[in-house]
C-alpha cells in the first residue's frame, strides 16, 4: 500500500481545505492538484506543490488559477 500525506490548499475557493494524496516511490506528492468545483471539471482549479520545509517534508498546494 502506498504512503499518503495530507496537504493544505492555499488560495482559491478551496483555501483552508486539505487533500490526502499518495506519495511516489521517492516520497514526494504529485506536483499539481486539480480541485473540482461545484460544477465538477467546469469549475476546477489548479493548485501547484510548494515546499514549506524541505528538511521536514512539509508541503502545501498553492492556487494557480482555473483549469479551464
Amino acid at each position: 500500500m502506498a504512503s499518503t500525506v495530507e496537504i493544505p490548499l492555499v488560495g482559491g475557493t478551496a483555501d483552508g481545505e486539505h487533500v490526502t494524496v499518495e506519495l511516489d516511490p521517492n516520497g514526494r506528492p504529485p506536483l499539481t492538484h486539480h480541485h473540482l468545483g461545484p460544477q465538477g471539471l467546469a469549475a476546477a482549479e489548479i493548485y501547484e506543490l510548494e515546499s514549506v520545509d524541505a528538511d521536514r517534508q512539509q508541503w502545501r498546494y498553492c492556487w494557480r488559477g482555473p483549469a479551464v
